[in-house]
């Protein structure tokens, strides 16, 4: 019995295509992860100028004396900031606001996985001064 034009790939041919593509992820996954750590210190960074701006313009408005608490710049009208930060994880970081009182701040960022998540804890104090 002749068999006429069989159509397909041969088991070569698919697992020369299956070996391209474990070898274009193998370069391309790496790299990715990097740039979501990377995105994750920049909103880190953010976060906390975010915070720092709020702090300094809450000052600015009560007689040099900083906000007490996260309240203080949330719960205002108008508002502050309009999302509490303080004690959440976002984007793999968590924030602190243990450093709050009327004479100034200290707001703090940390990777929930160093290397994973992000890179570097990162602190802001009163006057804007973020230091890694």
């Amino acid at each position: 019995m002749k068999r006429g034009n069989q159509k397909g790939f041969t088991l070569v041919e698919i697992m020369i295509v299956v070996a391209i593509i474990a070898l274009l992820a193998a370069i391309a996954i790496p790299n990715l992860l990097r740039a979501r750590i990377s995105a994750n210190d920049a909103l880190a960074q953010s976060t906390l100028r975010t915070l720092s701006t709020a702090s300094e313009t809450f000052a600015t408005g009560n007689n040099g004396n900083y906000p007490s608490n996260e309240s203080s710049l949330t719960g205002a009208t108008p508002p502050y900031i309009n999302t509490g930060y303080c004690t959440r994880t976002i984007a793999g970081y968590t924030y602190g606001c243990a450093g709050m009182s009327i004479g100034g701040y200290t707001f703090t960022a940390t990777p929930v996985t160093v290397g994973t998540t992000g890179t570097t804890v990162y602190t802001m104090t009163t006057g804007g001064i973020l230091t890694p």
